[in-house]
Formats: C-alpha cells, structure tokens, sequence
C-alpha cells in the first residue's frame, strides 16, 4: 500500500477525531459517514469494484449514525464498534464451526490463499475482534466521551493495524501456488 493511499485509508477516523473537537460527537459520527463514503467511491472508481468489507462496515457505520441521528442519542455511535466487532467475531467463529472460513468470503476476490489460511485466519480475526469488541464495551462505559473518542482514534485503529500488519507473514506464506486446488466450501 502507498503511502498517500493509506492516509487516504484513514481520512474517515482523521474526520471523526477531528470534527468531534470542533463540534461534538454526532457530527463528527456523520462528517466519518461522509468521507467513509467519499473513499469508497474513490476506490471504486480506480478498482472497479466493491470491496465487500469496506462496504459492509460502512452501511453499519451509516445505520448506527443515522439511529444516534434520528434519536439523539450518541450512545449508539459508542455501541457501535461493539456490537459490530462482536457480530464479525460471531460470523467468524459460527463459520469456523460449520467448517467454513469466513474470511474467504470478505476477501476471496484480493487473495488467493490456501484452505488452511483462510481457516487460521478466521480464527485469528474472530478472537482479535472479540478483544476490540470487549474493549470497546469497557472504553466506553468507563471513560468520558473524550477519553472514548481517543482509545478509539488511537488505541483502536492504531491496535487493528498492527494487528493486520502481525498476518501478512501468514497471509503471504499461505498464497496458492499455481494448480494447487481452491477447495473452496
């Protein structure tokens, strides 16, 4: 990844950390949307594509912003990377219990990894989005809004980062070698 495209990456976060010391936590939530959906359009016209994650954690985002909107109540932007991270930890863990890696179907269309990869993956990311989904509920609860909008800026994101960076090894070591089979489930 350049470096240009991973600050765009994060403009979103940058927007929301930001925008809520200027004007407070529900603008900030919806000014992350916007950007959030600038991005993706901006990637979709250079890929051509979707990429489903990307999409799948906005329109959550959008939701959770639109219901803090609508009610006014900003405990729905914090609930939010809890009940989302717990969701994909969930489908993660459900999938590998049913024998499927999850992860494949995030990311089949960027890599093309081994059976066991995608399934070692799964369960690396389903427990890593346990623990965020966890922190988040104890960040939340116990800190002030301030403090909640900082552990998110730059101890969560800063935590999901690394923690992708921690998988390329096994990312890269588990690619299919030409005429090896998919075995996808």
């Amino acid at each position: 990844m350049r470096l240009g495209a991973f600050f765009f990456e994060i403009l979103p976060l940058a927007g929301f950390f930001i925008a809520f010391h200027y004007l407070g936590l529900l603008p900030a939530a919806a000014i992350s949307v916007g950007l959030g959906l600038l991005v993706l359009i901006i990637a979709r016209l250079r890929e051509r594509r979707f990429a489903k994650f990307p999409l799948f954690s906005l329109v959550v985002s959008a939701l959770f912003t639109l219901a803090a909107l609508l009610f006014d109540a900003a405990v729905f932007i914090k609930i939010q990377p809890t009940l989302f991270n717990g969701a994909f930890a969930a489908i993660l863990f459900l999938g590998l219990l049913r024998g499927r890696a999850m992860m494949r179907e995030f990311f089949g269309d960027q890599f093309d990894l081994t059976d066991a990869t995608w399934h070692l993956l799964s369960l690396r990311w389903a427990s890593f989005f346990l623990v965020l989904a966890i922190a988040n509920e104890l960040a939340w609860r116990l800190l002030d809004e301030a403090d909640w909008v900082a552990y998110k800026t730059f101890v969560a994101a800063p935590a999901s980062m690394i923690f992708m960076l921690l998988q390329l090894p096994l990312t890269l070591r588990g690619r299919r070698t030409e005429g090896q089979p998919l075995n996808k489930e």
